[in-house]
């Protein structure tokens, strides 16, 4: 059977060992299994730049690698967390990249992916916040800073973002409901998959009077993981044991 698995904010970090293990665990055991896995956004909890030496970064680059060279394809879309992933980490990892949003035909259906962080339209001062870090322009000044600079700025940001986040109402961190609808309509799609609001879920909506899903992918933590998989028109949730990296459901 041909799968295809959907993976989203697994936000590795060096100061996770367990969740880099994990992760790692899983490429070398559940993944080689499908014929694609398509990380949607966030696999790190921050990405500074593809100069980055950090250890544990290279060595998920090189499992990464890995993974295709055993002869699964792997897609990258990049979150908001790890939007400055270049080419030359993708080369390195073998991965090939692919836009927020993007269209994917499974199975003969018009599947919709995306990080998921541009739909939730209720939070304006995010919003804004991603226009400014996303023009290329602030991006070519950020990383002509030396690495050490721009890890100083990383983390002021990440202070920034959490103490924002604390205050906000949780209610406008979700995707929008119009906002949806909308790209679901745009884009020709009965099928949403996203990551980001860490809600995991799968809901059922009308797109032009068509029945449509969209299904939220799970965060992963130090000691579970949780992928997304189809083949053959079914759809269904898995968890990936801390253990064993085997699958079982969700």
């Amino acid at each position: 059977m041909t799968e295809t698995l959907f993976v989203s904010d697994v936000h590795l970090a060096p100061e996770r060992p367990a969740l880099l293990a994990l992760f790692t665990q899983f490429l070398a055991t559940r993944a080689r299994h499908a014929a694609q896995v398509y990380f949607l956004g966030d696999l790190f909890d921050r990405w500074i730049g593809d100069d980055d030496p950090t250890p544990d970064y290279q060595a998920v680059i090189a499992q990464l690698r890995a993974l295709r060279d055993h002869g699964t394809q792997c897609y990258l879309m990049s979150g908001n967390r790890d939007f400055l992933l270049g080419r030359r980490f993708m080369h390195a990892a073998g991965c090939q990249p692919i836009p927020d949003p993007a269209i994917i035909v499974v199975a003969g259906e018009r599947v919709l992916l995306s990080h998921g962080d541009h739909l939730c339209t209720d939070d304006l001062a995010y919003q804004r916040f991603r226009r400014r870090v996303r023009h290329p322009l602030v991006q070519w000044l950020f990383l002509l800073q030396p690495l050490a600079r721009r890890q100083q700025i990383a983390r002021r940001y990440r202070q920034q973002s959490q103490t924002a986040t604390a205050r906000k109402p949780t209610a406008i961190m979700d995707v929008n409901h119009h906002a949806v609808v909308a790209a679901l309509t745009r884009h020709q799609s009965l099928r949403l998959v996203h990551g980001h609001t860490h809600r995991p879920a799968d809901h059922q909506l009308h797109v032009q009077g068509q029945s449509a899903q969209r299904h939220v992918l799970a965060a992963w933590d130090d000691q579970r993981g949780e992928v997304l998989a189809t083949a053959q028109g079914n759809w269904w949730r898995e968890s990936v044991d801390a253990v064993t990296g085997s699958k079982s459901a969700a």
